[in-house]
């Protein structure tokens, strides 16, 4: 690896993705929970959110969509399918049972009250919310849309998984009218503040600990269609492309990096078959990632000095081409303030790796 001089943020961001020389790896805290974030900010004495990623040496700045309706005010909660407390809707919740319960009917479709995102979100606030995003760091929209999470939350998770297999037509009629309320949410965000972002967060969680939730057969028909969508709409923009699922999702690599996706994100440590060595070798100069630093067991139970050895060897790992950061995006409680200054030290090191 070449010596590269200083990078702004985006600069290091946009060159870690594109597999390029880099001054050192960029890198990514997530997105701490509302509970984890006092106790960052008073360990490293930061009077603000941007005064708490500068002192760790942060290089992407995450954008909210702002999408108000109550009770939640996040898009990721637009839909309240759940039935044991419609109209008290406080997150998303895939065990209960759903709207769409046992449904076969496609006509069905119509009666649930699917929501208008321009009723929700304007463009004015999509680009106060860009524009307060430093310019120097690369601005990353948290657009999410999960289109298939919801689409198990319209029926609750063991009835939607049935109707994928005997009502296939179903499930994608309501997984269609998902979509397209993403992908409208999408067009007002993006048209907005597009010329403030760097890459845009989507995806859905299709990976458990030790395989896949589905069949690849199953994702590549009511899945990868509408992800595809989604990915295309960003790159329309001049976007990077991050494509979030949780756990051991090593046999769909191949078919992300065909759709286009620029990173995976998390490289989930612990996960079956996303070994950090194994998937550089394989497919380290096809697509770029995300993650790698255990925030199951090392994150949250390790030293700092065990936190900074993983970091070390991940840097040398992937002098560029990961971004580095935990390998889940909520940044809980239980993970010490001290772990998370070990790894941006790590990652800042001179000569690390």
């Amino acid at each position: 690896m070449k010596t590269t001089p200083s990078l702004t943020q985006r600069e290091r961001f946009i060159r870690t993705v594109e597999r390029r020389d880099v001054d050192r790896p960029a890198s990514w805290l997530g997105l701490p929970t509302p509970d984890a974030l006092p106790r960052l900010m008073r360990h490293f004495q930061a009077r603000d959110f941007k005064a708490l990623k500068d002192r760790i040496g942060d290089d992407v700045w995450p954008i909210e969509v702002p999408y108000h309706h109550p009770p939640a005010h996040h898009i990721a909660c637009a839909f309240d399918f759940a039935k044991d407390h419609a109209g008290n809707y406080e997150e998303r919740t895939l065990t209960t049972p759903g709207f769409f319960e046992n449904i076969e009917d496609v006509s069905a479709v119509d009666t649930f009250p699917w929501p208008n995102p321009a009723d929700h979100m304007t463009p004015a606030a999509c680009a106060a919310a860009a524009a307060a995003a430093p310019p120097e760091y690369a601005g990353l929209g948290i657009l999410w849309s999960a289109h298939f999470q919801d689409s198990c939350a319209a029926f609750g998770m063991e009835s939607a998984l049935m109707t994928m297999l005997t009502a296939p037509e179903m499930f994608a009629a309501v997984n269609d009218r998902i979509l397209d309320f993403y992908l409208a949410a999408n067009r007002i965000f993006l048209d907005a503040a597009a010329d403030r972002l760097t890459a845009v967060l989507i995806g859905n969680d299709l990976g458990s600990q030790s395989g896949l939730l589905l069949s690849p057969d199953l994702i590549r028909r009511h899945v990868w269609p509408g992800s595809a969508r989604l990915v295309a709409q960003a790159k329309s923009y001049g976007l990077k492309v991050i494509y979030h699922s949780c756990g051991a999702i090593r046999e769909i690599i191949p078919d992300l990096i065909a759709m286009g996706v620029d990173v995976i994100h998390p490289l989930q440590a612990l996960a079956a078959g996303m070994d950090a060595e194994e998937v550089r070798q394989d497919f380290g100069d096809q697509v770029s990632f995300c993650g790698g630093i255990d925030a199951q067991r090392l994150l949250v139970r390790g030293t700092p000095a065990a936190v900074a050895q993983r970091t070390r060897a991940l840097r040398a790992l992937f002098p560029t081409g990961l971004v580095i950061s935990p390998s889940h995006e909520a940044i809980l409680p239980d993970i010490p303030p001290e772990n998370i200054a070990a790894l941006f030290e790590a990652v800042q090191a001179s000569g690390a790796g």
